[in-house]
């Protein structure tokens, strides 16, 4: 991969947790349901970041691992969970699992994370962790190239580029997207049986959490842009530009999240390795 794990999020942490939208309850409501959680549970977060899936989530289960590369992100969903005891927030990636001493699983779930990793080397790893009536739920906003970009994209994409140039950053390396989609990868892994479930909501922001969240991004969080100095810039620029659109400066734009929820055929019997 041209990209670091440990190095796509650098100074993001933050704005992360301020600024990203969450997911709607009824994504909850939905895991409680499929799976009967019922507190004994454990559940994997891949990809955690400050804790969007794990904190709503902990409620239900006996143990949530929320597992990222970042140590900002893990401290930052540390704070948000402070009365939370059974989220254990561990630092690492799909590419070193095995060295965290993980339990059998009942789930593992991944918030817009799955394409940061070898996709068909993590599902087959995954396959000796989970439990034979266990799941892999893959949360994307960009399910076939569905989802629509916001209303302000191009003002924001615009302004990126003449910061940080056209080509798509990830940390210190660049992000090229995949040909083959998350469906297909996990209908040609031991997770074939994979069924879509779609969310749809008006989501409302103000000027300055369009301009927050901006700096979330791998591809713009504020180590990308070398100094303090013209990350305010950018800020400010695009403050300015976003008020001329929307004087209000208020926006309502329509949010899609997909959850692919991917399980083994009924037969399975595998090979569950414990710890």
């Amino acid at each position: 991969m041209p990209y670091k794990p440990d190095d796509l999020f650098h100074g993001a942490a933050p704005y992360y947790a301020k600024f990203r939208p969450g997911y709607p309850p009824q994504f909850f409501t939905e895991l409680r349901k499929r799976f009967g959680l019922n507190g004994t549970q454990q559940v994997l977060d891949l990809g955690c970041g400050t804790g969007q899936i794990a904190i709503p989530l902990a409620p239900a289960v006996a143990t949530v691992f929320a597992v990222d590369p970042d140590h900002d992100m893990l401290a930052e969903g540390k704070r948000s969970a402070a009365d939370t005891d059974n989220i254990e927030w561990l630092r690492g990636d799909s590419s070193n699992l095995d060295s965290l001493n993980l339990p059998p699983l009942d789930a593992v779930i991944m918030g817009k994370s799955f394409h940061w990793t070898d996709r068909t080397a993590l599902l087959s790893n995954l396959d000796t962790l989970i439990r034979p009536h266990g799941a892999v739920v893959v949360v994307t906003g960009e399910l076939h190239d569905a989802a629509a970009a916001p209303p302000w994209d191009d003002v924001v994409t615009s302004l990126r580029a003449k910061y940080l140039g056209p080509r798509r950053r990830a940390g210190s390396g660049t992000y090229q997207r995949t040909e083959e989609t998350h469906f297909d990868v996990l209908v040609r892994s031991p997770f074939h049986d994979v069924e879509i479930l779609q969310w749809q909501w008006n989501l409302e922001r103000d000027v300055d959490a369009i301009v927050g969240l901006q700096f979330s991004y791998s591809y713009s969080n504020p180590t990308q842009f070398g100094s303090e100095e013209r990350c305010a810039a950018f800020a400010d620029e695009l403050r300015t530009a976003l008020l001329s659109r929307y004087p209000t400066g208020v926006v309502t734009e329509p949010h899609t999240i997909e959850a692919l929820i991917a399980t083994r055929s009924s037969g399975y019997i595998g090979h569950l390795r414990h710890r």
